[in-house]
């Protein structure tokens, strides 16, 4: 912001004397825009680097998942076999 002000001063002999100052707040920001640009710009990054976190995490724990089904359907098919051969053993025996 600028403001300007101007002073009058008059003598004792009437004579009068103007003096015009103008005055400036800050000097335009330059240093605390910067400053301002860099944390904005490290905030950034960090959520960047948050988000790529949270989603290699989302890709593991779905893995997971399908690995357990896997394994489930490996189990279920183990135990179809065993009662196959259950039935197999005692139609063999008659």
């Amino acid at each position: 912001m600028t403001e300007e002000r101007v002073t009058r001063t008059e003598t004792p002999d009437g004579n009068t004397h103007t003096e015009t100052t103008i005055v400036r707040d800050g000097n335009g920001g330059g240093s605390k825009g910067w400053v301002l640009m860099v944390i904005l710009l490290i905030a950034v990054l960090g959520g960047i680097y948050v988000f790529s976190q949270m989603g290699g995490a989302e890709v593991a724990k779905d893995a997971s998942i399908a690995d357990a089904a896997d394994q489930v359907g490996d189990a279920a098919q183990q135990a179809g076999d065993a009662i196959e051969n259950a039935a197999d053993n005692l139609t063999d025996g008659e």
